[in-house]
């Protein structure tokens, strides 16, 4: 490969969440961190060198998105997914989350309610609960390693409650599942009839494993707002810059005066300068690592098979954060998380955090180097074997 994806970064001592908040979060000092959902790896070089050239410059002044940026975001989408977004359609905000947040304080009222299928990244349910919006969930239907979508509960969720938005995962974090063409038509069909806004967050987009493909949900429904970032896909969170896409007229005015009831303006500037990069020159790196990431998802899916047999790996459609079912081991989540942690001296995330229906589960973040993907295995086989 042009670029190495083997090589241990050492992140200790740069105000990393992941790594450096041990005793903050009541984790032991020796555990090794495989839980929030960001890369151990650099972001592209070619990314890189253009973030250095910003700071070399040495003004960091208020800064705005030129014609070009819009092109990179554009072009990705249309190249990648054939979806094609328009300058003025592109709404620019800080963080996916912040954006989604936005939005449901813009398309709804208070009390008013938002569904989510459950279990899912667990900020659905704050964004949603600390806005004064009713939550209602349609939780995913679990059987032989797989998770589908209760149709029935769905739309019987939606008529019992008023449900005024339904905000999607797709790809979905943490099971994982890459919905097919006709799944979303279904939703979408249920949503249309009843009058409920869709929001797609897609952020995991980029994400997709051999054999599956990802649908944006805007090829389904252009009137669907369409989240997206490359923060997840070329690790540049920290600088905080996520793009939304928002065809309808209506809810963009609703969305951009939300944006602006929060007093926030300009963007990061390295933010900027990182998105338009990546998009227009992160494709071969983003292409390398997709390939390593799927050698890595293969070490945990045989390592599981035959080492950890009670185990059980979720089939992994996409994303790099992987869903293992422990409930063979008859814990409770307490027990679980409690042998994770002190026993494997693993940091994880415990399933409950993405809901009930979690209940037996961790999610293991595994967008790290091969070797210390490996002694993280060795860990949870030493304890749970």
């Amino acid at each position: 490969m042009k670029y190495n994806f083997d090589e241990v970064i050492n992140r200790y001592g740069t105000n990393s969440l992941k790594f450096d908040f041990v005793s903050e979060r009541g984790m032991p000092n020796d555990v090794l961190p495989m839980w929030v959902a960001d890369m151990d790896f650099p972001a592209p070089p070619e990314v890189l060198e253009d973030i250095h050239e910003a700071v070399s410059h040495g003004i960091f002044g208020y800064t705005e998105a030129k014609e070009s940026y819009y092109n990179a975001v554009s072009n990705w989408f249309k190249s990648r997914f054939g979806y094609e977004v328009t300058r003025r359609e592109i709404v620019k905000a800080p963080g996916i989350v912040f954006a989604l947040a936005q939005a449901i304080r813009a398309f709804t009222e208070k009390d008013d309610a938002v569904l989510i299928q459950t279990p899912v990244y667990y900020p659905f349910y704050d964004i949603i609960r600390d806005n004064d919006r009713t939550l209602v969930t349609n939780p995913l239907l679990y059987s032989d390693k797989k998770y589908s979508i209760d149709f029935a509960d769905f739309e019987h969720k939606i008529i019992e409650n008023n449900v005024k938005v339904f905000l999607l995962c797709s790809p979905h974090n943490p099971v994982s599942r890459v919905w097919s063409k006709a799944e979303l038509e279904q939703l979408n069909e249920i949503c249309v009839r009843h009058n409920v806004i869709v929001i797609s967050d897609e952020i995991h987009c980029d994400f997709v494993w051999s054999g599956f493909a990802h649908t944006c949900f805007g090829l389904i429904n252009p009137n669907a707002v369409i989240a997206t970032a490359p923060s997840k896909t070329f690790n540049l969170a920290g600088l905080q810059i996520s793009n939304l896409f928002v065809k309808d007229v209506e809810l963009r005015k609703k969305l951009n005066a939300e944006i602006d009831k929060s007093g926030y303006s300009q963007l990061n500037t390295l933010g900027i300068v990182s998105c338009e990069s990546a998009y227009t020159k992160g494709a071969e790196w983003l292409d390398e690592l997709k390939i390593y990431l799927e050698g890595n998802i293969a070490f945990v899916r045989e390592f599981v098979d035959e080492r950890l047999p009670k185990v059980k790996l979720i089939e992994t459609q996409s994303t790099y954060l992987v869903w293992l079912d422990f409930t063979e081991y008859g814990l409770s989540q307490e027990e679980l998380d409690k042998r994770v942690t002190n026993g494997a001296k693993l940091w994880l995330d415990g399933g409950t955090m993405f809901g009930k229906e979690g209940e037996g589960f961790q999610r293991i973040n595994i967008a790290c180097p091969r070797s210390v993907l490996q002694e993280a295995f060795n860990r949870l086989e030493g304890e749970f074997s």
